[in-house]
């Protein structure tokens, strides 16, 4: 809630009905900008949503959706996220020598 309490109420508007528009039936058979992946044997899905990334799971009964992270497009935290490492080591990896020694060298790679 904080993540969409901060947003401009235009874009937090234009994300709750993205979401709104969200059906069982594309929820079963994701695609375009749904996608459907597994975490330690639990399904989540991420949402594109312009400039943002919603990752969600349904509720057992599948009458909600539970959001856990709304993420701005194109950030670390957004890439740690779908590659599967643990969120809250975010930090420990920004900090570690090696991680901005890998960056320099993809920089200076292309």
């Amino acid at each position: 809630m904080r993540a969409l309490n901060a947003m401009p109420k235009s874009e937090q508007l234009s994300l709750v009905e993205k979401i709104s528009d969200l059906s069982e039936t594309m929820l079963q058979k994701p695609g375009g900008d749904l996608g459907r992946f597994q975490r330690d044997g639990q399904v989540f899905y991420r949402l594109r949503a312009e400039e943002h990334r919603v990752y969600f799971e349904p509720t057992e009964d599948k009458s909600q959706l539970r959001c856990h992270y709304i993420l701005h497009k194109n950030t670390l935290t957004d890439f740690i996220f779908r590659c599967k490492l643990p969120i809250n080591n975010e930090q420990m990896l920004e900090q570690h020598k090696s991680f901005w020694k890998y960056l320099e060298t993809l920089s200076r790679g292309s």
